[in-house]
């Protein structure tokens, strides 16, 4: 009989604690709404107030969309607001070819910043690398400056010039730099040859929608060779399509391995798996390479491949681009670009602002090693010479050792 009042008192109790708790947490919900409706009242306020004293006469559609563009700004580097024409103007498919540069960009602590120069483009023959800053487009300073805003600038018909002001990260000098615009085409899989020892070198240079399919017929030609290892080089990839890099890592993972997790405010934890596939290349020694330019989609593969024990990192500490915009279009034909969810490796970190830190630390980057004459590289495209690129040659002396190791056991 004690038993049971005993009981009966316990389950009273949890009962309350829960009926306390629920509503406890409707309580705040109703205290933050009321705290967020208040504040809404000081910028209606503030607008009438403009919208009547101010100097000059400014349309409510100005006022309003200067709110918005100070709002997004004020979140994050990532999150802006987009116009009906900025809008607009992301949806036009350039199906990997437009008049520009060849930089991914991003704004870092209020500072427009190169994310990273794409290969054989005019920015990377003129020498400029991830972490530089821009300070000026065309002698106008980029203070404030937005991305899509950025974008617009440095877009323009092909063979035209645009000078840039750079900050240069290596020795903080200020540098003018003239790039004439050309033509970018983007091909995924930029190289993939097999090496000495049977290993394998590809290099990616951005996760897109084929790039997946490409690496499939790359690794084919490759398998057909005779690989045995492989050397995957992410560096100056500046990322792309989460769906692209889940199934390029797919590639390299055992089925149903957790590749990568995104998590949210108001969502639970997603967690992402590596896909089944006829062909995978899960059971040989790899080695990814990553720099400073490595960003998003690149920093997922080289996580997802260590944290599953099935690649040695090598390079320099990447971007650290882990954060997920979503596009959500207003009524009005313009539309938000919000952060909405932060990327999280295998292991539970966030990469975001940090970068990943190489397991063997190189900092050489690409060509360093490279002495080749500058006007002989203007009139001819040089060849690939692996052993000219010490990152890769450190790669490969790392794998033939891995292969004897196997070999032995």
């Amino acid at each position: 009989m004690r038993k049971k009042i005993l009981l009966g008192v316990i389950i009273t109790a949890l009962v309350s604690v829960g009926i306390f708790s629920y509503y406890n947490k409707v309580s705040i919900a109703k205290e933050r709404e009321d705290n967020f409706y208040k504040e809404l009242d000081v910028f209606a306020e503030a607008l009438a107030v403009i919208e009547k004293k101010y100097v000059e006469d400014k349309p409510p559609h100005d006022l309003i969309y200067g709110a918005l563009e100070g709002l997004l700004a004020s979140l994050d580097s990532y999150s802006e607001f987009l116009s009906p024409d900025e809008y607009k103007e992301l949806l036009v498919d350039t199906e990997g070819k437009f008049g520009g540069l060849g930089i991914e960009i991003t704004i870092r602590d209020t500072l427009l910043t190169i994310v990273s120069p794409i290969e054989d483009t005019p920015a990377w023959n003129a020498g400029l690398k991830s972490g530089d800053i821009i300070v000026k487009i065309d002698g106008k300073v980029t203070k404030g400056i937005t991305i899509t805003e950025a974008v617009k600038k440095l877009r323009g018909d092909p063979g035209t010039k645009v000078t840039l002001t750079v900050l240069k990260e290596k020795d903080r000098k200020l540098e003018d730099v003239i790039l004439v615009r050309a033509i970018i085409k983007i091909k995924d899989i930029k190289r993939a040859e097999l090496l000495e020892d049977s290993i394998g070198y590809i290099r990616i240079a951005e996760f897109r929608e084929n790039t997946a399919r490409d690496l499939d017929k790359a690794l084919t030609e490759l398998n057909k060779k005779g690989l045995k290892a492989i050397v995957i080089d992410v560096r100056n990839n500046p990322g792309g399509l989460l769906e692209s890099a889940i199934d390029v890592t797919s590639r390299f993972l055992e089925t149903d391995k957790t590749v990568v997790s995104t998590r949210s405010r108001t969502e639970k934890e997603n967690i992402y798996k590596s896909v089944a596939l006829k062909e995978k290349y899960s059971d040989m020694p790899i080695v990814v390479l990553i720099n400073k330019g490595s960003a998003s989609a690149s920093e997922i593969l080289a996580s997802a491949l260590r944290d599953n024990k099935k690649a040695v990192i090598m390079g320099e500490t990447s971007f650290g681009k882990g954060s997920v915009q979503t596009i959500i279009p207003l009524s009005d034909g313009s539309a938000l670009r919000l952060t909405t969810s932060r990327y999280y490796t295998p292991s539970g970190v966030s990469i975001h602002e940090k970068g990943i830190t190489p397991d063997i630390v190189i900092a050489n980057d690409v060509g360093a090693d490279e002495k080749e004459d500058v006007f002989e590289k203007l009139e001819k495209k040089p060849e690939f010479d692996y052993k000219k690129d010490y990152p890769i040659v450190r790669a490969v002396d790392f794998l033939k050792g891995m292969l004897v190791l196997s070999s032995t056991k």
